[in-house]
């Protein structure tokens, strides 16, 4: 069942294309999801609720390990891609492995542009892009004290590493 909302691109596109007709106002957002954690579940929710439909770009595994380094991902692309299309508020699930979103974000044209608040909207990666084709860009407060990072360093500090 959560697999059947892991979409290759070609089927995101065509998917979108649907949604579009159906005036169904499509959010993306993306990341690398590595060990979900409740400021992923909070800011994807928030992210969902901006619009009808919610496309999560997920990075894969190799861009995972270019942007966060060799010992990343802890979990592999095909078991993120899995949890974050068993949540209900996620609509559809597609991998980008370039260094941006921004062609992904170009294929999907979004009503929404969605990232968290550690980004301003002038350094989000496909902004221009979406406000210029008449979509918004929105930030979302993250939730403090969450973070993949801090918690692999306490589970290397408490359990040893």
């Amino acid at each position: 069942m959560t697999e059947s909302k892991i979409r290759s691109r070609a089927d995101a596109m065509l998917q979108a294309d649907q949604w579009h007709t159906d005036n169904q106002r499509i959010v993306f957002t993306n990341g690398c999801f590595d060990i979900v954690h409740l400021g992923h579940i909070d800011y994807l929710e928030r992210a969902r609720a901006l619009g009808d439909k919610l496309i999560l770009g997920l990075n894969t595994d190799a861009s995972v390990s270019c942007l966060k380094g060799p010992m990343r991902p802890v979990v592999n692309e095909y078991a993120r891609a899995r949890l974050m299309a068993a949540l209900a508020f996620v609509d559809l699930v597609t991998l980008f492995g370039e260094p941006t979103p921004l062609e992904l974000i170009e294929a999907l044209r979004p009503d929404v542009l969605v990232k968290g608040d550690d980004y301003t909207v002038s350094t989000i990666v496909g902004a221009d892009f979406v406000i210029s084709h008449g979509g918004r860009v929105e930030t979302i407060p993250l939730v403090k004290g969450y973070s993949t990072t801090a918690l692999i360093e306490k589970i290397t500090k408490s359990y040893g590493g």
